[in-house]
């Protein structure tokens, strides 16, 4: 069984004894771990945040920050037909990535240095919440996909 297929077994008991289980076998792959550290590195990303874009997100360093954002379906995507001018939106990709970075960009927007003004800034000039969020879990993602492309750990100056 693939260490993928193993994390996903896991991971869909909600038992807390398998969660257990689950951190000392993410913990015994050195690959793993060291993938993982640079996560748990960023204000308002956990485990969770980690092992999903480990098990669900592969490409995560290999792509640049738009592709990597219209891959999780976070990069907006427009509705124009001729003259027409359509709204923005965000559509498609892979929405188990998307729902866990919504859930940690909750809390990063309360603590990270950076996604924090961020999104009180979008939201004071008169975008709605939800566009401000998914414009900080596009901001996430791109500080993530730089730490996992250059193998570094957060740093207050690198965003």
């Amino acid at each position: 069984m693939r260490p993928t297929d193993q994390f996903l077994s896991i991971t869909n008991d909600k038992d807390g004894i398998k969660q257990l289980q689950f951190e000392k076998f993410a913990s015994s792959i050195v690959k793993w771990r060291q993938k993982c550290d640079p996560f748990l590195s960023t204000k308002g990303a956990g485990n969770v945040l980690a092992y999903t874009l480990m098990s669900k997100l592969p490409e995560l360093g290999k792509l640049n920050r738009k592709e990597i954002a219209a891959l999780v379906g976070i990069a907006p995507m427009n509705r124009d037909s001729g003259n027409f001018q359509g709204k923005r939106y965000i559509r498609g990709g892979r929405h188990r990535v998307r729902t866990v970075l919504f859930v940690s960009i909750m809390s990063a927007i309360q603590c990270h240095p950076k996604l924090k003004p961020m999104y009180k800034r979008l939201v004071d000039a008169g975008k709605p919440k939800k566009v401000a969020l998914i414009a900080c879990m596009r901001k996430q993602l791109t500080i993530l996909n730089t730490m996992v492309k250059n193998n570094t750990y957060w740093d207050e100056n690198m965003a």
